[in-house]
């Protein structure tokens, strides 16, 4: 007997959208805050400074009312390719370079993040007010309906919370639970995409569990191969931040198990 297909993930719209709204302001309270030194640090993420950062971040929650303000293509149209949510992770390296030029252009033009950061917000908030979740959105990395954007940007917003906590010691922006809950459940998902499979249980508590890895399967008890980690660690094996051998190291997280060493599988964003 084949095995079952597994069910993709569903979210409710209502909080995703709550979520996203959250963090946002989560993240401009704390921007707000900065002093012109520390926005002057460095963040690890190549030559970034925390200002630049600070813009980014507002890039990526403007291209939801960007894209909602475009026209919707009609159905006589050609319309880019449709992009499942689960492959969203996997195409974003590929505009690394773009964004990079966009990010330092945005920081220099707006000295005044908070200023921005508040004409962001209402725009946002404005136009989810009265936008469908099945609205399509044609993205720079392919098409996706309002509703599915909407996840790709909490982890967006999560990610780079997460690098402002660690360029800025003390900042401590607070993490929204449901936008911290649906980043790691998708990226916890993609990696189920990327390595097919169920001889390995991967667990993020409190927020994921899944099976991915060919091999034998498991089918009661505990599992042969099993990796546990935390949210905020599992986000940075997924994008890069951290490498697999040094969360090991550092007792970020447990693996045992033949087939739990996934570092040749991570990360999952370039």
């Amino acid at each position: 007997m084949p095995p079952a297909k597994k069910r993709t993930r569903t979210y409710d719209s209502a909080k995703i959208r709550a979520a996203v709204l959250a963090q946002f302001g989560h993240v401009r309270e704390g921007v707000r805050a900065l002093t012109d030194e520390q926005l002057a640090g460095a963040t690890g993420l190549g030559d970034w400074s925390v200002r630049d950062l600070a813009a980014h971040i507002t890039m990526g929650v403007e291209a939801v009312s960007r894209n909602i303000d475009r026209p919707e293509p009609a159905q006589q149209e050609p319309v880019p390719p449709k992009l499942a949510l689960l492959d969203w992770p996997f195409v974003t390296a590929a505009r690394a370079g773009d964004i990079a030029d966009g990010t330092r252009q945005l920081a220099a033009g707006n000295p005044d993040l908070d200023a921005l950061y508040a004409r962001t917000e209402q725009r946002i908030t404005e136009r989810l007010a009265t936008a469908p979740d099945d609205r399509l959105l044609v993205t720079r990395t392919g098409a996706m309906t309002l509703a599915d954007y909407l996840v790709t940007r909490t982890v967006e917003l999560v990610v780079h919370t997460d690098d402002l906590n660690r360029a800025v010691p003390g900042l401590d922006i607070p993490y929204d639970r449901q936008a911290l809950a649906a980043c790691t459940r998708l990226l916890a998902d993609a990696l189920a995409v990327k390595a097919p499979g169920a001889s390995t249980e991967v667990r993020i508590p409190p927020y994921a569990v899944v099976q991915c890895v060919e091999g034998p399967r498991h089918t009661r008890g505990t599992p042969p191969n099993v990796v546990e980690t935390d949210p905020l660690t599992w986000l940075r094996l997924a994008t890069g931040r951290v490498a697999w051998k040094a969360a090991l190291e550092d007792a970020k997280l447990s693996a045992s198990g033949e087939r739990a060493d996934l570092g040749g599988l991570l990360p999952l964003m370039g």
